[in-house]
């Protein structure tokens, strides 16, 4: 089998999976789980960061990144305020996330990146046949990081789901906070 097609047999389940999570996460009832929710914000700021020192070497990317992080913010905020806060007998306290927002975020990402990855994939191969003609060693791995992290509109889209998620994040455990002061409120009275 070629090398560039046992890529794929690894890659393509992954992909799935992280779909099949992601897309389970943005409907129904999810429970709340404070330290899980704290190191999604931690590894979200820390991956926003290290891009945002990655694009400093062209200024489109850290534009595109920056943008979609504003961005995110603001749907973060509306996501927050479209959630709603319940007490599951078995689960315990659960938060019902807006299903519109999850889907658009999902949508928006898996066609971004199908897009890059139609466009880019000759691309790549040329890439890659050129790096390795000149000796370059790991020249897939070179090929396929410069040809996702050119383009703004990639970064815009990750910003996006970055600022979205750190923001989301952050206002579920403020308002989880006021979500149980209010319970104990009403079970003291």
């Amino acid at each position: 089998m070629p090398a560039h097609l046992s890529q794929y047999l690894i890659m393509l389940p992954i992909m799935a999976w992280v779909v099949w999570r992601r897309v389970s996460r943005s409907f129904g009832r999810q429970p709340i789980k404070r330290k899980t929710m704290i190191a999604r914000i931690a590894i979200f700021t820390v991956i926003g960061v290290l891009l945002a020192l990655a694009g400093l070497h062209k200024i489109e990317l850290a534009e595109g990144l920056f943008g979609g992080v504003i961005l995110g913010a603001a749907l973060g905020i509306l996501g927050v305020r479209l959630t709603r806060f319940e007490v599951d007998p078995v689960r315990g306290d659960c938060y019902v996330p807006n299903p519109w927002i999850g889907a658009f975020l999902t949508v928006l990402l898996l066609g971004r990146l199908a897009y890059r990855f139609v466009v880019v994939m000759p691309q790549v191969h040329q890439a890659h046949v050129a790096l390795q003609g000149q000796g370059v060693p790991d020249a897939g791995a070179q090929a396929w990081s410069s040809a996702y992290t050119s383009s703004p509109l990639t970064m815009l889209v990750i910003g996006l789901l970055i600022g979205y998620y750190i923001l989301y994040f952050t206002g579920l455990l403020i308002h989880h906070r006021r979500f149980q002061r209010a319970q104990l409120g009403a079970t003291a009275a």
